[in-house]
């Protein structure tokens, strides 16, 4: 196969705009397109590569393993390695014991089925997981294990009918994608029936190249749009653009038409990627693409926040040292054939290195995480979501509506009042502390809460399909149940970047309907579990009030007010901190469970604090106070 700077240069598109999007640069929002650049690039070069041995009469199942034994094997083992030593002497027992699960799924190369599996409502936040990055590694694998026994199948017994064969395949699992993007968004994420199009995108450019443009300016213009595609993706999509499905058209044919139009008449695209800076980017991309993700998890993990403008300098120089680091010592020595290396050595190498660290994987969950590590942390078991009548009104795996039942749902009885508490988990975070305070509440509350869905009528998710659904249901129930007064709460910055205007829709159907409406406003988040932030800080004082910072602009909540109109707003970060630093524990007590939704007793506090309909008065007398 003859050597291509330009796909070199290609691969340092595809890796820069990853390791700036996850080092926190905004402007690189969809920067996790670079990955379907990778399936793409990945696809065209290895049946190139089979192409070739099946010309030269050499194809062998063992040699291509083997090549990819020593292509993939020794940096992705090195960085596991020391991925691991870092982790046992910095994660918590918990996050160890779920970053063992990690490593050794990803030992064997199914860590997008881990991922994917353990991907739920309450599932580790992805700060806690340095191992999340190989479900592409993941991907690309197991499409591997399939392809080389087709392209020698196809080629001995179909007389090489590449497009036949493939471009079927390719079209149904890119119509499943687009068809998951709705029903299984995860799943359509993580598993290579709704990707293996994109590598095949690249094969069939290998396979079945179409002719070459018929002119240079044809090829410039080809090479011009391929690039324009990517970027677009890179710089307007982010974490709410329905993905993968039809907006992976964008990168993954943008790469194609990079790749095709390299096969022509030189391009000035091809000449940029081309140049020795952004060519050794490229050589260096797979190590830089394993090395990047662990160094960010750690930098959060042990700041405690987010990472500051020169922490993310930091983690992109750190990253690239790094990286050629692993490319120079640890990749090219094992690339190159050496007459000890054998073949048979090779692929036990390679079988022994999975079973080992499959091994160590196993033993860091058998053992819980190792606590020993650290004998002064004691991880609780915080009260808290188990109070949020999981079954029947916080549905986390169903939201269907039929089966939502008002009185199983009523908190409180016999108030002046009959009040909806209508919202995500933000909203069910309140229920324990509503109940605690039942008596002293003036009003009949009902819960209606679903998981990942703020009371917002306009708001669409591919990534919760049935929250249309169900915030439109509500409206019926309003007027079926005679409700007067609804409550809105939910993790409002989760709806920042769609728009907090997207709330008016809510209020205007409820003040059509003549309701009386409150907004209560983003509850604190920090950008870590408390639990974490608690053993970090190292605060032992039995009767301290421990605060930090939450990790977002408090200037949401008076944005939000700006929105709520004629209804009454209630901010929670006025009523409970002072400025950015909120208490988390008190006493020892914590008023969190996680990251940010209320422990039982932080609901308790929080409903005292500023829940409407709360008589004070009578709270006093029971309390002993005058």
């Amino acid at each position: 196969m003859k050597y291509r700077a330009d796909i070199d240069g290609l691969r340092a598109v595809a890796v820069i705009p990853v390791v700036l999007f996850h080092a926190g640069v905004s402007q690189f929002s969809g920067g996790f397109v670079g990955v379907d650049v990778f399936f793409v690039i990945s696809g065209y070069v290895i049946s190139q590569s089979l192409m070739g041995d099946i010309a030269r009469g050499e194809f062998s199942i063992l040699n291509f393993y083997a090549r990819r034994v020593r292509r993939i094997f020794p940096a992705l083992f090195a960085v596991m390695a020391a991925t691991f030593a870092y982790a046992y002497f910095t994660l918590l027992p918990s996050h160890f014991e779920d970053f063992s699960e990690s490593l050794l799924a990803a030992s064997a190369f199914v860590s997008n089925i881990y991922f994917w599996k353990d991907s739920g409502y309450f599932a580790a936040e992805a700060v806690y997981r340095p191992l999340l990055h190989t479900w592409s590694l993941s991907v690309e694998e197991q499409f591997y294990i399939f392809m080389p026994v087709a392209v020698y199948l196809v080629a001995r017994f179909f007389r090489s009918r590449w497009l036949t064969v493939f471009l079927p395949v390719l079209l149904i699992s890119l119509a499943l994608s687009i068809y998951a993007m709705g029903t299984a968004p995860t799943a359509n994420f993580y598993l290579l029936p709704t990707r293996a199009w994109e590598l095949l995108v690249g094969a069939l450019l290998a396979l079945a190249p179409p002719p070459p443009a018929r002119s240079k300016i044809a090829n410039e213009a080809i090479a011009a749009i391929g690039l324009a595609l990517i970027l677009f993706a890179v710089f307007s999509f982010d974490e709410t653009t329905p993905f993968p499905g039809y907006n992976a058209i964008y990168p993954c044919l943008g790469s194609a038409l990079i790749i095709y139009s390299g096969t022509g008449a030189g391009t000035l695209v091809g000449s940029l990627l081309s140049i020795r800076p952004v060519v050794a980017i490229g050589l260096i991309s797979y190590s830089l693409y394993l090395v990047h993700w662990p160094i960010v998890v750690f930098v959060n993990y042990q700041s405690l926040a987010s990472p500051t403008p020169l922490q993310t300098v930091g983690i992109i120089v750190a990253s690239v040292l790094l990286a050629a680091f692993s490319w120079r010592f640890i990749e090219q020595p094992f690339r190159r054939p050496q007459p000890y290396i054998t073949r048979p050595r090779l692929l036990t190498g390679g079988v022994a290195a999975i079973a080992i660290f499959a091994a160590v994987g196993a033993v860091g969950v058998q053992a819980q995480g190792f606590p020993g590590r650290f004998p002064d942390f004691t991880e609780q078991k915080i009260a808290g979501n188990e109070q949020w009548r999981l079954k029947d009104c916080f549905r986390i795996n169903d939201i269907n509506t039929r089966s939502w039942d008002a009185k199983a749902c009523t908190l409180t009885a016999g108030g002046s009042r009959k009040v909806l508490l209508w919202g995500d988990s933000f909203a069910a975070q309140y229920v324990p502390g509503i109940v605690a305070n039942a008596d002293m509440i003036d009003a009949t509350v009902i819960q209606y809460t679903g998981p990942g869905c703020p009371p917002v009528l306009s708001y669409v998710s591919h990534g919760r399909p049935l929250c249309k659904d169900f915030n439109a249901a509500a409206l019926k129930l309003i007027e079926t149940e005679e409700i007067g007064t609804v409550i809105l709460s939910a993790r409002w910055t989760d709806l920042q970047s769609r728009g907090l205007e997207e709330l008016r829709s809510t209020l205007d159907a409820l003040k059509g309907m003549g309701r009386e409406v409150y907004v209560l406003g983003q509850s604190p988040e920090f950008s870590m579990d408390v639990q974490v932030i608690a053993y970090m800080q190292g605060s032992r004082d039995p009767a301290a009030v421990d605060r930090w910072d939450v990790f977002f602009d408090p200037a949401i909540n008076e944005e939000l007010r700006g929105y709520a109109g004629d209804a009454v707003f209630i901010d929670p970060i006025a009523e409970l901190c002072e400025g950015r630093s909120c208490p988390y524990r008190d006493k020892g007590i914590f008023l969190f469970e996680d990251y940010g939704h209320f422990s039982a007793e932080g609901a308790k506090r929080a409903v005292e604090a500023y829940f409407p309909f709360l008589d004070k008065a009578r709270k006093a007398i029971a309390a002993g106070t005058p």
